[in-house]
């Protein structure tokens, strides 16, 4: 009796000593940060980055989504994986960062949904169309705006989360915009708190795109840093109080004088991104049905660029893999009736997903574009190609006489046989000056310039097709209208060519941190169709009848061994 006391007291302590812990490391625990990721892909682990901006926020980020209601699966899961993503967020930020998810279906009356439809749409939020069921079974088609409004200190931003990658299934681009949930979210808030910004300079004078062809560009880059535009005119203090500077579409010999403030810009650490078109082509002639030529465009760069470390080629490149144009099929006298028709001069690239520039974006259109080859032997200058076109491409050697009366011809494909063509390289490293062991007196006429032949670590990226960072601008009576840059008005399509800008500019003001929120690769494990239906039985039989025999033989040995065991004790 004594001995049975004992056992319970201490049973009762142990207990009591179990209870008393659990409170213990729980109070402790609330004192530190700590979750431990466990998933292979690491999709629930947060980047340092933005951590760090979300602790330094100084003020209450309040998150709108506008996705809820009901919603098909893909975009069940979508919204599952931003909630645990911006749960993640929440514990990093506490109290400074609060988000919901609204339905715009539960407001009450027709009137009152339409127009916050319309609100969303005006803000910003791009609609598309799903269909769901509803509680009779019945398809209803329905327009929903996967994105969300971020709201702070009076300000506020919209942010589209769905990727629309049209070489990608549904499932893939479900499974894309997950893995730019983190990047999309913390380049807003970055937008809206970033109170200090760089400076980047548009290079103007030498017949580049005038401020309404890269106007929506500009547009975009003033969220993140202070841009400007800038003539030379030989001054060498013109480039000194800019990180980076873009030279976009240059369509007149650049002068001397020009070309050496710019090498000295780089020569002192300066980032330049260049946008050049190699071969001059009239776009205007072909646009109203006359031929035009295609001949090699004097821009004068073609000696520093080479110097750098980057050959640009006057050809031309076709591609199998290209856009549409709306070609008139009606006779004359008739009513015009346009048809889609390809148009091989207009390769739509494919970015590599290996670097952070190009990971995850849409298809990059591109108007006759040329081949950036990469030259010298410089092993203090790292070279990446960044753009390319697809396995089957062609070369067209200029001059040429382009006529839209092509579209008509049949096409050769043994005679696309360059797979892969560069069009866009990045360099990196120390530099040699292009003026380097050259008399520049004569070519300085006002102020003093100490000429410097090696640069220290920069960066340098040259595409062989300006039109990329143009946008087509609609001239009207009462000014010009400014057409998203990417934006195809004919298929009413948006290629990634603005994200792509974006972030050449990112990465040259080293903005790398932001740019790695887009390393994160989350896979995409679907099932095998095919294996599915041919072993469908299979595993129906195993799932089914598998469990209960398990259940029986082990209830069969169970009851053996008890059996045993009493048996022997009586």
């Amino acid at each position: 009796m004594k001995q049975g006391l004992s056992n319970r007291k201490r049973s009762i302590l142990k207990f009591l000593i179990l209870i008393v812990s659990i409170f213990v490391i729980n109070f402790v625990s609330s004192f530190f940060y700590f979750r431990l990721d466990l998933t292979e892909d690491k999709r629930y682990t947060i980047k340092p980055f933005t951590q760090q901006l979300l602790r330094n926020t100084n003020d209450l980020i309040y998150i709108r989504i506008y996705l809820d209601g009901e919603l098909p699966t893909a975009f069940v899961r979508m919204k599952r994986a931003l909630y645990e993503t911006l749960s993640e967020f929440k514990v990093i930020a506490g109290k400074k960062l609060q988000f919901e998810f609204v339905n715009p279906y539960s407001t009450k009356g027709t009137k009152n949904q339409e127009e916050l439809l319309k609100k969303l749409s005006d803000i910003g939020l791009q609609p598309t169309n799903v269909h769901i069921k509803d509680k009779d079974g019945a398809i209803l088609q329905r327009i929903i705006f996967p994105g969300c409004l971020i709201t702070y200190r009076g300000k506020e931003l919209a942010v589209n989360l769905l990727r629309n990658n049209p070489n990608l299934s549904g499932e893939e681009n479900i499974n894309l915009s997950i893995q730019n949930f983190e990047f999309a979210l913390i380049d807003a808030i970055l937008r809206l708190t970033n109170e200090t910004k760089q400076r980047v300079a548009f290079i103007q004078g030498h017949g580049e795109f005038d401020e309404f062809e890269t106007g929506d560009i500009e547009g975009e880059l003033n969220q993140y840093y202070r841009v400007e535009r800038i003539t030379i005119n030989g001054d060498v203090n013109a480039l000194k109080p800019y990180k980076t500077i873009v030279i976009a579409g240059p369509s007149k010999p650049i002068p001397e004088a020009d070309k050496l403030v710019i090498d000295q810009f780089i020569m002192n650490g300066g980032r330049a991104l260049f946008f050049v078109d190699p071969v001059s082509v009239n776009i205007d002639s072909l646009s109203t049905g006359a031929n035009t030529l295609a001949f090699v465009n004097q821009h004068n760069i073609d000696d520093m660029l080479f110097r750098y470390g980057v050959r640009l080629n006057p050809l031309l490149v076709q591609d199998l893999q290209c856009a549409v144009i709306p070609v008139n099929t009606a006779f004359a006298g008739q009513e015009a009736h346009f048809v889609p028709a390809r148009w091989l001069y207009y390769p739509l690239l494919n970015p590599p997903s290996g670097n952070p520039i190009t990971k995850g974006l849409n298809l990059i259109l591109s108007r006759f574009i040329s081949s950036v080859d990469t030259v010298g032997l410089d092993f203090n200058v790292k070279k990446e190609i960044l753009l390319f076109t697809s396995q089957e491409g062609k070369m067209v050697k200029v001059p040429a006489l382009i006529s839209l009366s092509q579209v008509s011809r049949s096409i050769m494909r043994y005679e696309f046989n360059r797979p892969y063509v560069p069009v866009a390289v990045l360099l990196s490293g120390n530099f040699t000056s292009n003026f380097r062991n050259r008399p520049v007196h004569h070519i300085i006429s006002s102020g003093k310039i100490n000429i410097l032949e090696k640069s220290p670590y920069t960066r340098i990226i040259v595409v062989g097709d300006a039109d990329i960072i143009r946008n087509d601008v609609q001239r009207r009576p009462n000014g010009a209208y400014i057409l998203p840059l990417g934006y195809d008005r004919f298929t009413q399509q948006t290629f990634g060519n603005k994200e792509l800008v974006v972030n050449m500019v990112h990465y040259l003001c080293d903005n790398v941190n932001l740019l790695q929120l887009r390393s994160k690769d989350i896979k995409l494990r679907l099932l095998n169709r095919k294996k599915v239906v041919a072993e469908q039985l299979t595993w129906q039989v195993i799932n089914t009848v598998l469990p209960s025999l398990v259940l029986v033989i082990g209830g069969g040995i169970w009851f053996v061994i008890r059996r045993r065991k009493y048996t022997h004790r009586l």
